[in-house]
């Protein structure tokens, strides 16, 4: 079973679309996933401020921004 790690933040209106989307994927396909807040960690707050939501599948980044439901769901069936 894959891992997911979704990296949000706080009044984040692509996290919460992120988030929707993964719930929709979750319907085809089982996984586990975690959400981190990148203002929890100061290293992930300057690697990530630009890019959130960003999406990990077993630890490789695949997906940021507008998260795509096809590269997430090609990503975790691989």
């Amino acid at each position: 079973m894959k891992t997911i790690k979704l990296y949000t933040k706080s009044n984040c209106h692509l996290c919460e679309d992120a988030k929707q989307l993964l719930l929709v994927v979750k319907e085809e396909v089982d996984f586990k996933w975690k959400e981190v807040d990148i203002y929890t960690d100061d290293i992930l707050l300057e690697k990530y401020q630009l890019m959130i939501p960003v999406v990990e599948v077993d630890g490789i980044e695949v997906d940021y921004g507008q998260i795509n439901y096809d590269t997430i769901l090609q990503a975790i069936k691989s």
